[in-house]
């Protein structure tokens, strides 16, 4: 193998000479932001009386529209931030008692090219045009509501959660139309206020809008357009204000269900074919006009998407993110510790020693669990940030039922800051008694020497647990997000004896120290648009401080007008394995000192086009041998109706203990028979544990809160000599599930 100065020599040549036809444009000139400090812009919002209120079937003549607060005024973030948009586009806002309206005039010179495509609830809306509205009713700065609506009709509706994730799996009740005009597209919207939890004495929102003019990779923005933010960060928002004298009713809403389920045990045919009944529902309830109280009763998961399939190649267990309805309402009110936890799922280390993560609720030991019933709490009271959560589940022959509970406070300080404390109590195996409380402090200043943002987010907590005794992790985060030069740093320790049982946790006896410089430039007027550097470091140590784990990353992105990607990375990593452990194949990794280095190139094409291609390799070291990582994936949306998404993952690893080929095979299919009817197949396998899933869900959402759902699921091991060699399927297990939900509003 070769010597690791000799490789990086080997991988550095095709970035240099990428970097030299980069820099070599002399057209291309750098975009560089504004300097001046932000100042937030701010409309009020025009009252109408209830029988004034516009039809929504995005025809936007209503003639109460002529009364509404108007909103023209927009700024591009993409491809050129700072500068005109090329499009005009007329935002007008209204409300009565019951709603918030909004009507969008969206003009374009080239109608012909308005991209439509996805029109699923819940679907890739950014594939296409379209607009978002963020609503952040207590103006926490941090948090907000988001509502986007496609030309093709579709609506995502998400939450922005600590300015760092979004929660696609959160649905609420609102209606929304569009259509199409000779000079554009418009749309209506209308948005209830029951749907929102806040205090009905703040007359001020925070609030923002973007467009998408996808046929030009064009993105503008009412207030948010500085280009260093990310799409969740809603801290430059603007304000709405004057929303007075709401009515919210009794703020009881009423979700029931009713459900026929049939099953097969193929491994088991003396058992038959089983069928039954299942009831169940959710209530929701407004304490206070901000705070929520929820009740579940047998709650049903069976519209949760198959789990993203992963194989584990690493020492240490990976992480899978939360998929069910329940738990993904007010997600934010449980959000702990700010920028330490990225929740990204590709990344293990970002999420390492959290608290609290409620998939382990319903789960034990990869086996799911049923849930008798459950209660939950959030919102604000005061000037206090609630969450509350407590679950009871149901015995199996391994565990008893177990009462699973988490308390999440928090207070703001400062104009954007906040500080807090989380609670947790219970262990979903039944094996121990276990408790975590912690505290953490998240800084935010988004006028920092200008128009910046700084970030700095503090946290401590410490596990209790009969099992192995008590201990610590906490965190320290610094974070400098902006352009042209940005940087980040991320101290943790984690205690060797941490243990949240109601949380994620990976590794132990650790110290990790993370950090990144970049330098970003944009240009305007040549094909590249964007060309940005960076360097990130990891350092992980035992609590001696003795090198356990190292990566440092090179990293190139240039990105064209036309929104096209490419990334080339280098990547030197080192791991000192303290004992032996296996790889899949059941390949033997010795304990040793390991350092080794790759090249890592990714290529992604717009995905405004029909057809769009996301590929990367990694390539070639791997501890004491050589692998190759292959990943690619590709979206074919020729219209609004049908969406093809296969992918494909192949890891070669060649060791001196042995050879295994890792094959990841996933598809999905959508149709959309109109904005609110879809039937989404997906299937997934893997050749290491050769197990097949199959999932179709059919989805008729007839009015708004009211659906019929059917799933149909199969489960089956696929063996054979070699990956594409014949098969043989033998089924596991089947189940049919056909449920009616009706919502009742009081």
């Amino acid at each position: 193998m070769p010597s690791r100065g000799s490789a990086l020599g080997a991988i550095a040549a095709p970035v240099l000479v990428f970097l030299f036809l980069a820099s070599s444009n002399g057209a291309a000139q750098p975009a560089a932001p504004a300097s001046a400090g932000f100042v937030r812009p701010t409309a009020k919002a025009t009252r109408i009386q209830t029988n004034e209120a516009p039809t929504i079937d995005g025809d936007v003549s209503d003639p109460v529209w002529a009364k509404a607060t108007i909103i023209e005024e927009f700024t591009q973030k993409q491809p050129n931030p700072g500068t005109k948009p090329t499009e005009r586009t007329v935002l007008r806002i209204l409300y009565d008692e019951n709603n918030l309206y909004f009507s969008v005039y969206n003009y374009d010179s080239m109608p012909g090219d308005i991209v439509v495509r996805s029109m699923q609830r819940d679907g890739p809306l950014y594939t296409s045009d379209s607009f978002v509205i963020q609503l952040d009713p207590g103006q926490t700065r941090h948090n907000a509501y988001s509502f986007e609506v496609g030309a093709s009709g579709g609506r995502t509706d998400e939450l922005e959660l600590n300015n760092t994730q979004e929660l696609t799996q959160w649905n609420t009740i609102w209606a929304a139309r569009v259509r199409q005009v000779k000079d554009g597209w418009t749309a209506e919207v209308a948005i209830p206020f029951r749907d929102l939890s806040y205090d009905p004495g703040q007359s001020e929102w925070g609030f923002d809008f973007s467009r998408r003019i996808r046929h030009k990779n064009e993105r503008e923005y009412w207030s948010g357009f500085n280009p260093t933010l990310a799409f969740t960060d809603i801290s430059q928002n603007g304000n709405l204000t004057g929303i007075e004298g709401i009515n919210r009713g009794l703020g009881l809403d009423v979700h029931v269900y009713g459900a026929a389920r049939t099953k097969r045990d193929w491994q088991n045919p003396n058992d038959g074919t089983s069928f039954s009944i299942a009831e169940g529902g959710d209530a929701f309830y407004r304490i206070t006009p901000a705070l929520t109280g929820t009740l579940t009763v047998n709650p049903d998961f069976s519209d949760a998407p198959l789990d993203v399939r992963q194989v584990n190649t690493t020492r240490f267990s990976l992480f899978t993110p939360e998929t069910r309805d329940f738990f993904l309402q007010d997600a934010a009110a449980f959000e702990f510790g700010g920028h330490n936890f990225m929740r990204n799922y590709n990344d293990k280390n970002s999420n390492n020693g959290r608290p609290f993560f409620s998939r382990n609720i319903g789960l034990v030991q990869g086996v799911p669990v049923s849930i008798l019933a459950g209660g939950k709490l959030s919102g604000e009271f005061g000037d206090f940030g609630i969450g509350a959560l407590s679950v009871r589940t149901n015995p199996t022959p391994a565990t008893p039922g177990q009462t699973l509970s988490a308390v999440r406070i928090t207070h703001p300080i400062f104009s954007q800051s906040k500080f807090g404390m989380v609670f947790t109590d219970g262990d979903p195996t039944g094996k121990s008694k276990n408790t975590v409380a912690g505290a953490d402090f998240q800084y935010l200043d988004s006028n920092f020497l200008g128009r910046n943002v700084f970030t700095t987010d503090l946290y401590y907590d410490r596990s209790f647990s009969s099992a192995v005794g008590d201990d610590h992790s906490m965190a320290l985060a610094i974070g400098f997000p902006n352009e042209p030069w940005g940087g980040d740093f991320v101290f943790k320790e984690i205690g060797e004896n941490f243990k949240p049982a109601l949380g994620f946790i990976n590794r132990t006896g650790i110290r990790q120290y993370d950090g990144v410089l970049t330098r970003l430039d944009r240009y305007r007027g040549s094909y590249l648009n964007e060309l940005d550097f960076d360097t990130d470091y990891e350092f992980v140590t035992d609590l001696h401080d003795r090198l356990e784990s190292r990566a440092n990353d090179i990293v190139v992105h240039a990105a064209s007008r036309a929104g096209d990607e490419v990334w080339f990375k280098l990547i030197d990593t080192a791991e000192n394995v303290p004992a032996k452990f296996f790889l899949p194949g059941n390949i033997a990794v010795p304990a040793a000192s390991y350092d080794w280095a790759n090249l890592d190139v990714r290529f992604k094409t717009f995905d405004g086009r029909p057809l769009a291609i996301d590929t990367e390799i990694t390539c070639c070291g791997f501890y004491d041998g050589r692998s190759v990582h292959l990943k690619s994936s590709l979206s074919y949306r020729p219209n609004a109706y049908f969406e093809f998404l296969p992918s494909y993952e192949l890891t070669t690893i060649e060791l001196p203990a042995g050879r295994v080929d890792i094959h990841l095979l996933a598809l999905e299919a959508i149709v959309n028979f109109m904005p609110d009817m879809s039937l989404d197949l997906q299937g997934q396998y893997d050749n290491i544990s050769a197990n097949f899933a199959f999932l179709a869900r059919y989805r008729w959402e007839y009015e708004p809160g009211n659906e019929i759902f059917v799933s149909f699921a199969q489960g089956a091991i696929v063996t054979g000599e070699t990956f594409f060699s014949r098969q043989r399927f033998d089924p596991q297990r089947s189940l049919l599930s056909i449920r009616l939900g009706h919502t009742f509003r009081f």
